[in-house]
């Protein structure tokens, strides 16, 4: 896979675990900002204009948005490793705020159920994962009631741009987070 499209895969799954409990805490930027200004885990990307993209994407139809990840998700061959990175910067950006939402964890699981990864190397290497990959009892009707489920019982705000927080507060905020 192209590194570029995985990279933009990766912000966006980001993003949307960050906006699909209907709110988007400034510990959660601060998160995606970090991985990106320390790691580049997102590329040679402006991310500030990516991560606006999105927010005007995700306020013009927030479900079309997120059902087009989902399809995206679906439709993308990805290595174990890409689907590893993508399920630890889920995870990640979900605890970002301290606080897991119910709609944050069917959220996971419907992603979880897009890849084709098994637990185990999961697990391996990251064993405080078993609650998100906690199995259900999975069919295709299942999955497609999860899915559904999450759409009717979630409903997105329109977020502020992310550009409006102001750079002091996200850069107080990563410090209080290394202390």
């Amino acid at each position: 896979m192209e590194q570029i499209i995985f990279n933009k895969l990766l912000l966006k799954t980001a993003f949307s675990c960050m906006a699909c409990d209907g709110d988007i805490d400034k510990r959660e930027v601060v998160l995606i900002k970090t991985m990106h200004q320390e790691k580049k885990i997102f590329g040679e990307i402006d991310i500030n204009q990516e991560l606006e993209n999105l927010l005007l994407e995700i306020n013009r139809d927030g479900h079309k948005f997120l059902r087009s990840y989902f399809n995206e998700l679906t439709s993308t061959e990805l290595s174990e490793q890409d689907e590893l990175k993508l399920i630890e910067v889920a995870i990640d950006t979900i605890n970002a705020d301290d606080k897991v939402e119910y709609s944050e964890v069917k959220f996971f699981k419907v992603i979880r159920s897009k890849l084709k990864i098994n637990n185990e190397p999961i697990l391996a290497k990251h064993p405080d994962f078993e609650d998100y990959l906690e199995q259900d009892i999975i069919s295709e009707s299942y999955l497609a009631r999860l899915q559904d489920d999450f759409f009717d019982t979630n409903t997105l705000s329109e977020f502020k741009l992310i550009n409006d927080i102001d750079d002091d507060i996200l850069k107080n905020l990563a410090e209080d987070k290394d202390e």
